[in-house]
C-alpha cells in the first residue's frame, strides 16, 4: 500500500506536465528512464566496462530500475555483456537457452548528486524535443490557415506573439511596412511555414503574403467561401497596393462586385484589416489578352498584341493621358499586373505607335525620308523643330511645319489629353528652302 502512495504522487506530476506541455505521458515515462540511463552511464564507466545498462520505470514504486543485460551465448567472449548457457542455467534452470536476455538489478541510489543533475537536463531536453515535435506535426498541417494571435514582445526587429499557449515569430520581412504593432495587440496572420530545427519559436507568420489576402476574402465574400466566386490569382505589395483576380462559376453573379460588396462593405473590411492597403479587385478571363487588359485597371487599355508567346512577352498601348495611370507610382501597377498575368508587359503610349504614314500630307517618300533620319513615330516627329526637319534633304520649311502641324492634330485626335502648343513658323531670313517634296 505504500508503494502505491508513493506512486500517485510522481504520476500526478507525470500527467500535470504532459498536460501543460501538449504531450503523452508516456513520453515523459521515457524521458525519466533516458535520463536515469544516461546518469548511470556516466557513473558506471559503460565506456570502458562495455556493460549493457537499461533503465526501466516502476509505475508501482514510482522508480526507475537499472538493469545489466547479458545475452545467453554457448560460449563466452564478452563477460560484460554475455553469459554462458551453464551460467545462466544454475541462475534460472533449464528454461534458460541460447540468444536469450537476462537482466542483472544494479543500484541507482549511488549515482550522486551530479547524474541527478545530468538526468534532470536529460529529462527537459527529451520534453523540450516533444513538445516541438508535436508543434510540427500539429501547424504543419495549417500552413496557409489565417489565425489569430497577441503580440507579445519585440526581437531584433521581429515580432513575437502568441498562438494560444503556443510562441510563433513574425519576422521583419514578413511585416507590412504600413503597420505598426504594440504588446497585447490581436493581429491574424497566416502561417507560412514551422521550422523543425529552430531554436526559437517555430511557427513563422506573414502580414506579406498574398494567401492572408486570399483567407481574407474567403471570410468577408459568401460567394467566395461557398466557391460561387473563386480566387484565381493574388499578388501584392504589401502596405501599398494588391491586385486579386475573381472569376465567377456562374453566369447570373458578378464576381467583381461581389467581392466589392454593397457600397464597398466587403473590400472595406478587408482594406481595413490590412492597415489601408489598396485593393484592385478584376475579373480573370481565360484569354491572356482580356486578362491583361483586366489586370492594368484602373487605366484603360486601347490595345494589346502578343510580342513573343513563348517568352510571354505583350506590347500594351495605352492613351498617352492613362500611361502614367497604366505604369503607377515607381512602375507598381504594371508590375504587379505582371505578377497576376505571369506576361511582361511593354507599355507604349498611342503617340509613339501611330505610324508616320497615318500623317496628314506625308507621303510614302517623305516617310522615306524621315525614317532614314532616325524618326519612326508621331512621338518622334514631337520630339523635333521645324529647323532640324529642314536638315533632311528634300525637306523644306513649308513640308517641316506642315508635318508637325499634323503630328500635333494627331495626338490630338489619340485623345492624349491636353492640346500642345501649335509649333511657331519659321521666320524668313533663313537659308534658303529646299526642295520640297
Amino acid at each position: 500500500m505504500k508503494a502505491v502512495e508513493m506512486a500517485n504522487p510522481l504520476m500526478q506530476t507525470i500527467e500535470a506536465l504532459a498536460k501543460e506541455k501538449g504531450i503523452e505521458p508516456e513520453t515523459i515515462v521515457t524521458a525519466i528512464e533516458d535520463a536515469v540511463l544516461t546518469a548511470s552511464r556516466k557513473y558506471y564507466k559503460t565506456n570502458e566496462t562495455h556493460e549493457d545498462l537499461k533503465a526501466r520505470f516502476n509505475p508501482e514504486t514510482g522508480q526507475v530500475d537499472l538493469f545489466a543485460v547479458k545475452h545467453i551465448v554457448a560460449e563466452v567472449t564478452d563477460p560484460a555483456t554475455q553469459i554462458s548457457l551453464k551460467e545462466a542455467q544454475d541462475l534460472y534452470g533449464d528454461e534458460a537457452e541460447v540468444d536469450m536476455e537476462i537482466e542483472f538489478p544494479k543500484r541507482t541510489d549511488v549515482l550522486g548528486r551530479i547524474a541527478a543533475q545530468t538526468a534532470k537536463q536529460v529529462i527537459f531536453q527529451k520534453v523540450r524535443e516533444a513538445e516541438r515535435e508535436n508543434i510540427f506535426a500539429e501547424y504543419n498541417q495549417r500552413i496557409g490557415e489565417v489565425i489569430n494571435s497577441t503580440v507579445k514582445r519585440f526581437e531584433n526587429g521581429d515580432l513575437i506573439v502568441e498562438i494560444g499557449r503556443v510562441e510563433s515569430v513574425l519576422p521583419r520581412k514578413e511585416q507590412s511596412r504600413a503597420e505598426s504593432y504594440s504588446p497585447g495587440e490581436r493581429l491574424r496572420a497566416v502561417i507560412k511555414g514551422v521550422n523543425r530545427s529552430a531554436k526559437g519559436p517555430q511557427i513563422v507568420l506573414s502580414r506579406t503574403d498574398p494567401a492572408l489576402l486570399i483567407k481574407l476574402f474567403e471570410q468577408e465574400v459568401p460567394e467566395i467561401y461557398d466557391g460561387t466566386v473563386m480566387i484565381r490569382g493574388a499578388v501584392r505589395e504589401a502596405g501599398d497596393r494588391a491586385k486579386v483576380a475573381v472569376y465567377s462559376r456562374e453566369r447570373d453573379v458578378d464576381p467583381v462586385g461581389a467581392c466589392v460588396g454593397m457600397k464597398g462593405t466587403r473590400v472595406q473590411a478587408i482594406i481595413r484589416e490590412l492597415r489601408g492597403e489598396k485593393i484592385d479587385i478584376v475579373e480573370w478571363s481565360d484569354d491572356p489578352v482580356a486578362f491583361v487588359m483586366n489586370a492594368l485597371s484602373p487605366a484603360k487599355v486601347q490595345r494589346v498584341s502578343i510580342v513573343d508567346d513563348k517568352e510571354r512577352v505583350m506590347e500594351v498601348v495605352v492613351e498617352d493621358k492613362q500611361l502614367s495611370l497604366a505604369i503607377g507610382k515607381k512602375g507598381q501597377n504594371v508590375r504587379l499586373a505582371s505578377k497576376l498575368t505571369q506576361w511582361r508587359l511593354d507599355i507604349r503610349p498611342m503617340s509613339q505607335r501611330i505610324p508616320l504614314s497615318e500623317l496628314e500630307g506625308v507621303g510614302p517618300k517623305t516617310e522615306s525620308m524621315l525614317r532614314n533620319a532616325g524618326i519612326q513615330s508621331v512621338k518622334d516627329v514631337l520630339k523635333t523643330t521645324a529647323e532640324e526637319l529642314m536638315k533632311i534633304d528634300g525637306i523644306g520649311q513649308k513640308t517641316a511645319e506642315k508635318i508637325i502641324a499634323a503630328a500635333h492634330r494627331a495626338i490630338i485626335g489619340s485623345g492624349s489629353g491636353a492640346v500642345p502648343t501649335p509649333p511657331a513658323k519659321i521666320q524668313g531670313g533663313g537659308e534658303p528652302s529646299k526642295k520640297e517634296s
